[in-house]
């Protein structure tokens, strides 16, 4: 059966995957050049917590977005991952219109390994000493399943020649018409986007750099950006 350009992943899916990725990249970016007690260190804690909203609304997506977003279509047990692999080696593998056995673990670990770091990391500006070796530990392990992943696109593109990352942006496949989502589910996206944006913007606008603080949008729940030192103060 002949095969054609399909859309496979829906916009709300498309975004989530580049704001993480530019997140997670400033947000290394400041924790590795910027002073512990600075304010870029602060900043760092902020797109955290755009992070950790983001990694809720995936989860949420998970369950009631479209066909491939759904976590239910990339439920794979550890035989068929494993099988995958050695196919992958030998040159018979399976293709898959979604997430392959391969990717679907590795998309599992990074929205646990981030919500982890996320939680961890509010725990540590709480006074929590003994969440700073989990958010490191968390952090780093999601560098490593990251760069698993970008091997895993190279070595996928190059083998099967097809730009998945582009397909990641235009959100269209090869493969057959019948395995096509009927929607990019744009106004999912615009409240996506939406949301994101007025959360982010709220964290910004209420951060007080001398008190070390921020508050969440119309919450107004007092976040601490920073540790605190063992006598009870904020350690700016």
């Amino acid at each position: 059966m002949s095969t054609s350009r399909i859309l496979v992943w829906d916009l709300p899916t498309r975004l989530f995957h580049w704001f993480v990725t530019v997140g997670l990249v400033a947000c290394f970016a400041f924790a590795e050049f910027s002073g512990e007690h600075s304010p870029g260190f602060m900043i760092h804690m902020i797109l955290g917590i755009v992070l950790g909203l983001m990694v809720a609304m995936r989860v949420v997506w998970g369950f009631f977005g479209s066909r491939y977003a759904r976590f239910d279509s990339f439920l794979f047990s550890p035989a068929k991952v494993l099988s995958y692999i050695r196919g992958a080696f030998t040159g018979q593998e399976r293709q898959y219109v979604g997430h392959n056995p391969g990717s679907s673990y590795g998309i599992f670990a990074m929205l646990i390994l981030l919500g982890m770091a996320v939680v961890t990391g509010l725990m540590m500006s709480g006074g929590n000493e003994a969440a700073e070796e989990l958010h490191a530990a968390s952090s780093y392990a999601l560098l490593a399943v990251v760069a698993v992943h970008l091997i895993g696109v190279a070595w996928y593109s190059v083998r099967h020649q097809e730009n998945i990352t582009l397909s990641m942006i235009t959100g269209t496949k090869a493969g057959e018409l019948a395995d096509a989502i009927p929607s990019s589910r744009p106004i999912a996206a615009m409240v996506f986007v939406a949301v994101v944006g007025i959360f982010s913007v709220g964290l910004f606008q209420n951060f007080d750099r001398t008190k070390g603080q921020t508050k969440l949008p119309f919450l107004n729940t007092v976040i601490p950006l920073g540790e605190v030192e063992d006598g009870g103060g904020r350690d700016d």
